[in-house]
């Protein structure tokens, strides 16, 4: 099979207007601005209001990127939304999307690979183009983390935040879009970071809401040990199916969870820190969104020119873990 190149045709962004600083969080936990950054890197968070679901923000991010890919939501054969925050268990975030789209003729389901989910999606969406099947995709990183934090836990409340990025596929010229994937999971890890009530395993009741088991729970440095080795390992293997150096690499987009777990992969890939994308200090970690939130922020501020070497790398709850390098 003569397998058709595939690349992004358009990036977009949307986070809620309001902020929850560090200084707001000082009044909420047991906690403080230097700590915070300190520890994280983290400064300030969006948090989407009330009457405010991932579908929601995953349509304001959809219009961004489908406008700067010249596409019409007709002409979409699929959409996918990678989430750990539905609307509902089901329809899916990516069918009520669809809807408001009017994305008529576009197969939609949503994905969940946590903070991996993106990366995931974009390997799914992919081949999904590169085989002939379809033209056009859209994957969306959408979050509302917000709706399952614990803001009484002073150790992950400073994490989370809201917002969503998306990203346009199609067609792209040979030897440009996406070079290589590198999809990875280790299910022994799953108890490490999850959300347990609310599925056939423990159905919502009194008691889960009592126990507070619809709220993230993290070990945060078993996590935080995992994510400094994979991050690397990931980064060079998707490298190494390219084809590619390190040295080859023009801008680095990653998870934005921790900035030492960030530092740490850069220092492993020998990259200058100007050669990483970094926003967690806006943002916080969004999940699924933020990649791809920190792609389409790249792309707004020119930071991506055609021809350069980007490369993905991310991890989340699975554990998961995802990487792709790509020819802008």
């Amino acid at each position: 099979m003569n397998m058709k190149a595939v690349g992004i045709l358009g990036t977009g962004k949307y986070v809620p207007e309001k902020i929850l600083t560090n200084a707001d969080l000082e009044k909420m936990v047991e906690t403080n601005d230097e700590w915070i950054v300190t520890r994280t890197g983290m400064k300030e968070r969006h948090i989407a209001r009330e009457d405010e679901a991932s579908s929601d923000l995953a349509y304001e991010a959809a219009l961004v990127a489908l406008k700067n890919a010249n596409v019409a939501p007709e002409d979409l054969d699929l959409i996918i939304v990678a989430t750990i925050t539905p609307d509902s268990a089901f329809p899916s975030t990516a069918c009520i999307l669809q809807n408001r789209l009017g994305a008529k003729k576009a197969a939609a389901f949503d994905l969940s690979a946590a903070c991996s989910g993106f990366i995931y999606g974009l390997a799914s969406a992919s081949n999904f183009i590169a085989t002939g099947m379809y033209k056009k995709a859209l994957v969306i990183g959408a979050e509302c983390l917000s709706k399952i934090t614990d803001y009484t836990d002073r150790n992950t409340c400073i994490l989370f935040g809201d917002g969503a990025g998306a990203v346009v596929l199609g067609e792209v010229p040979e030897g440009r879009g996406f070079l290589s994937f590198e999809l990875g999971a280790d299910g022994s890890g799953g108890e490490l970071l999850k959300l347990a009530g609310g599925g056939s395993r423990m159905p919502s009741s009194q008691s889960t809401v009592d126990n507070k088991q619809h709220y993230i729970y993290m070990a945060g440095s078993e996590v935080f040990k995992f994510a400094v080795r994979i991050m690397g390992n990931a980064a060079e293997e998707a490298l190494r199916k390219a084809g590619l150096e390190k040295s080859d690499i023009d801008l680095l987009v990653p998870h934005q969870a921790n900035i030492r777990i960030i530092q740490s992969a850069v220092h492993r890939l020998n990259l200058p820190e100007e050669k990483c994308m970094i926003n967690l200090h806006k943002y916080g970690n969004i999940s699924a969104a933020s990649i791809p939130l920190a792609l389409a922020e790249a792309d707004e501020e020119g930071r991506l020119k055609p021809g350069d070497c980007v490369v993905l790398v991310g991890f989340g709850g699975g554990l998961t873990w995802g990487a792709a390098a790509l020819r802008w």
